[in-house]
């Protein structure tokens, strides 16, 4: 397992902050269309989650002393600690990114014109939480899974060795935990399993 690839099925959920989960959720489920799919919190805090794909979520924290951040356009190089600049959600088909435009702009969020990256077609807004979003549209003409591109004028050193991952780069695995010793503890979502079992 070591050397041989790890399968991922996509981003399980990305976890954001609000101070106003209300907003949030008129935002991601009436406006987005969002299912609210799950929330368990108590007088300290909540954690909601809308499903964003058949695989995908999004999930919210809402913390009483959370500020929103600053509004930072996207892409824009900043200075000092950092770690996130936007998030980009996928869409289906060219016609839904233009409702989705069409829907934040009639809702009065700010919404950018429809932009041609070459392999996405986007659009970039931002949430009620401030939170930078680009929603993108595959270009069929140009599907870099297929054919990965680096036009970096000056790429960094891993970058030049190419797209596919470079074995002996880390230690190897050589005590991998037994079956028999694979412990699973209980964590704050065990509330919605206890639903489920009727309790």
């Amino acid at each position: 397992m070591s050397d041989s690839p790890i399968k991922f099925t996509g981003i399980n959920h990305l976890a954001f902050a609000t101070r106003d989960m209300d907003a949030t959720i008129r935002y991601w489920r009436d406006l987005l269309r969002l299912r609210l799919i799950a929330g368990i919190g108590d007088r300290r805090y909540r954690h909601y989650f809308f499903e964003l794909s058949a695989s995908d979520m999004i999930a919210f924290f809402e913390w009483p002393d959370v500020e929103a951040i600053p509004e930072k356009d996207h892409g824009v190089p900043v200075r000092g600690p950092f770690c996130f600049d936007h998030v980009s959600f996928g869409v289906a088909d060219a016609d839904t990114l233009w409702a989705l435009k069409d829907r934040l702009a009639a809702a009065g969020f700010w919404v950018s014109e429809v932009m041609d990256h070459g392999f996405i077609h986007s659009v970039y807004s931002f949430d009620p939480n401030h939170i930078p979003i680009e929603f993108s549209v595959p270009v069929t003409a140009l599907d870099l899974r297929k054919t990965p591109r680096m036009r970096d004028r000056h790429p960094s050193e891993a970058a030049l060795e190419g797209p596919e991952p470079v074995s002996g780069c880390w230690p190897a695995v050589t005590s991998p935990t037994p079956v028999l010793e694979r412990e699973i503890f209980p964590g704050e979502g065990m509330l919605l399993a206890e639903l489920m079992n009727g309790n």
